[in-house]
């Protein structure tokens, strides 16, 4: 059984930044992939960032790179999410996220979810 749990959102000023936490509660063996998406309100979820197993690999979403990192701690069973230079319209609900199988951008090959943090950005 996996249970994922986000931590770090907040309320920030536009420019300013956030690092979101994810903790996993593996129950599984293999390797597995990590990814963050989000949903803003009246809007579908969309995908934000996707990190492979070993870390080597990452995948953005075009509104995410070269301001927001992903990466991950396997040891610690950790993903992280770090965000820079935040917009109004980064505003959402963000939510970590992990299949059975490999990182991908897709959300219907993620079998497991967290509950979401509130990411708030003021302007």
């Amino acid at each position: 059984q996996v249970h994922l749990t986000e931590s770090g959102g907040g309320l920030v000023q536009t420019g300013g930044s956030l690092s979101l936490s994810c903790a996993a509660s593996i129950g599984r063996a293999g390797s597995y992939g990590m990814a963050w998406f989000r949903q803003a309100p009246g809007e579908e979820r969309e995908f934000v960032a996707a990190i492979t197993w070993s870390g080597f690999t990452t995948y953005y979403a075009p509104f995410a790179r070269g301001r927001f990192t992903i990466s991950r701690d396997n040891d610690k069973k950790m993903a992280f999410l770090q965000m820079y230079e935040l917009k109004p319209e980064d505003t959402a609900v963000y939510y970590c996220a992990s299949p059975d199988g490999g990182a991908t951008m897709n959300d219907d090959d993620y079998e497991y979810w967290g509950q979401g943090t509130q990411v708030t950005v003021s302007s």
